[in-house]
């Protein structure tokens, strides 16, 4: 059913497999002792709120640092050089938006999701319900995302080739995904995403070190080795404008894209749940100065790691080997340590797919369990306590199902504008409500239902008509062309939009909630009541 072959030329696809399958083994028993405590809503949605401050970081970290960004960034950097980086800056730079104005407040005024931040002070049912179908698209669309991706990277990095043997991982991570989330709840997520970024930062930092060696530690040589290798266009990496900037429209796309990620970040609901699982305010400022430090150090090694590449491997053979930019990084591997490093990177870069999903997975059961079945369906009045979370169980199966179909479908499709849907809708429909809920005293009901349920959809239709679906020079639909939207990523209009949208649903709308922004200012600037609010 599945053949063998040599993704990467001078690879060991079964070394890649057995290290791959020891780190699975690692975290399931970690997994299975985590759910021995796993019995309330609260330990299942939030870890019982256990976590310290650095813990979290890391896990926050390890939840962020997808596959994309280990193998995309450094290819992207490999053959595009400074454009490539603009990435790394952007992601990085997204923190400090979700530090200076989501974190704290975030954990002082909510339970488990985004739903209940919104309707702390609105409408519980059609507030709920809205932040709901928001946190479901963006989570579904980011998991289908991680799916694919894992269906094209099983050729690159363990070498399986065929429909059946591809269609096998992508199942294999979903079933893995799964058991994660239904035996160990957040926490046991929650270690194994702490046990990847551990496993992830300390491969770069090998790698980093050991390229600056090849280059006696100084970083100009090492750059001068990837203008050398790159040929007749091997300057232009160090110069702007070799991906982005060749025309107006590109520079107006790379400015939508680049607005998408520094916003969407702080609208992730699977970053956002994030901030529950510490016991106080505190620990939720700790987690992300941890986590910026982390990601931050990560990603000046991926401007190593592209460079080094660059140097070493050479753009024009990332560009034909399988996966092409994706190819970067396992090449640079492989060429550093041989098959041995190269079987280690493969590992981690499953272990980064199935951390990033079971996180996505948990995060979209808890906000179906508890905005919809115990506030929409149950209002309120959930029978016991632990109906909630058999709810939350049984979605977690139906939406791993869900992604294994849908990764399946989507693997050979442009996996590039499923993330770029899931942060322009974070972005659009999640932060403007949220941050109007937090700062805006008139805020109220029908305006955060305007601002959530319009950007949703002027986002999606813009993602529909835009170059990534038809007509571009990747789109998802060959063969036809019926864009009218110049813009690969809807950002650029569809934040704006979603800003003015609940700025008119509320100043048209006569309701007033004075009393309940003045409950909610003081409890999000305060921490009062917060522990109150976390223990029911």
């Amino acid at each position: 059913m599945t053949a063998l072959a040599a993704g990467v030329e001078g690879s060991n696809p079964t070394l890649n497999i057995i290290i791959f399958a020891i780190f699975v083994a690692i975290t399931l028993v970690i997994v299975f002792r985590a759910s021995r405590n796993t019995r309330t809503a609260s330990d299942y949605y939030a870890a019982g709120r256990s976590f310290t401050g650095p813990q979290n970081g890391i896990a926050i970290s390890g939840d962020y640092l997808s596959a994309a960004s280990f193998l995309g960034i450094a290819g992207a950097i490999a053959v595009n050089g400074y454009d490539g980086f603009l990435y790394s800056i952007g992601f990085l730079v997204a923190w400090l938006v979700a530090l200076l104005l989501v974190a704290e407040l975030l954990r002082n005024t909510g339970k488990f999701t985004l739903g209940d931040v919104v309707a702390f002070r609105m409408r519980q049912r059609p507030i709920r319900a809205a932040a709901a179908v928001s946190t479901l698209a963006v989570s579904f669309f980011y998991l289908l995302a991680q799916m694919a991706g894992a269906g094209g990277l099983v050729n690159l990095l363990l070498g399986i080739t065929g429909e059946w043997g591809q269609n096998l991982v992508i199942a294999v991570v979903g079933v893995l995904m799964i058991v994660y989330v239904l035996i160990g709840g957040m926490k046991g997520t929650t270690w194994v995403q702490i046990i990847k970024a551990v496993l992830l930062v300390l491969g770069a930092l090998a790698m980093t070190l050991w390229v600056l060696g090849k280059f006696g530690f100084n970083f100009s040589h090492l750059l001068q080795g990837a203008v050398d290798k790159g040929g007749k266009t091997g300057a232009a990496l160090l110069d702007p404008g070799k991906q982005y900037g060749k025309t107006g429209t590109s520079k107006l796309d790379f400015l939508s894209l680049g607005i998408a990620l520094v916003l969407g970040t702080a609208g992730l609901p699977h970053v956002l749940m994030r901030f529950y699982t510490v016991p106080t305010a505190k620990d939720a400022r700790k987690s992300v100065v941890w986590a910026i430090v982390l990601i931050g150090i990560f990603y000046l090694f991926t401007l190593v790691l592209g460079y080094g590449a660059g140097a070493l491997v050479g753009p024009e053979k990332i560009s034909k080997a399988p996966g092409t930019t994706n190819s970067a990084a396992p090449l640079l591997a492989l060429e550093l340590g041989g098959p041995v490093l190269l079987g280690f990177i493969s590992a981690v870069a499953f272990a980064t797919i199935l951390a990033v999903v079971a996180g996505l997975t948990i995060t979209a059961s808890a906000s179906f369990a508890h905005d919809v079945y115990a506030n929409v369906i149950k209002k309120g009045r959930v029978d016991s306590k632990h109906a909630e979370v058999r709810v939350a169980r049984i979605t977690a199966l139906v939406i791993g199902a869900l992604a294994i179909v849908g990764g399946i479908l989507a693997k050979n499709q442009n996996v590039a504008f499923l993330v770029a849907l899931a942060f322009a809708v974070a972005a659009s429909a999640n932060l403007p409500t949220l941050l109007y809920s937090l700062f805006w005293k008139r805020f109220n009901t029908a305006g955060a239902l305007w601002s959530m349920h319009g950007g949703l959809v002027i986002t999606i239709v813009l993602i529909v008509f835009s170059p990534a679906v038809s007509g571009g020079a990747k789109p998802m639909i060959k063969g036809v062309d019926f864009h009218w939207f110049p813009l690969e990523n809807p950002g650029l209009v569809s934040i704006p939009a979603s800003f003015l949208l609940g700025f008119l649903g509320t100043v048209l709308s006569r309701e007033r909630n004075d009393e309940k922004y003045a409950e909610m200012e003081v409890r999000s600037l305060t921490g009062a009541h917060a522990e109150k609010a976390s223990a029911h």
